[in-house]
């Protein structure tokens, strides 16, 4: 599972949330035209452009942690 932090909400602050991880759903349609698709705070999901993020490298442990926290919430 690949995970990415907004880094810019502009436009999208009741959608995004600053410094909050989202998992990335996989889209190579979406990835070619530069963008991410993820779960936003509405709990749709949504291609948003790549440039509002940083992908991160998580150890598997950490991933699974940030799944399950998911899931809770």
């Amino acid at each position: 599972m690949q995970f990415a932090i907004c880094l810019d909400n502009t436009g999208y602050e009741a959608s995004l949330e600053t410094g909050k991880v989202y998992p990335v759903i996989h889209d190579e349609d979406a990835a070619k035209h530069g963008y991410l698709r993820l779960t936003d705070e509405s709990g749709e999901d949504y291609a948003f452009s790549a440039d509002r993020f940083h992908l991160l490298q998580l150890p598997p442990p950490v991933e699974e942690a940030l799944l399950l926290s998911r899931r809770k919430g």
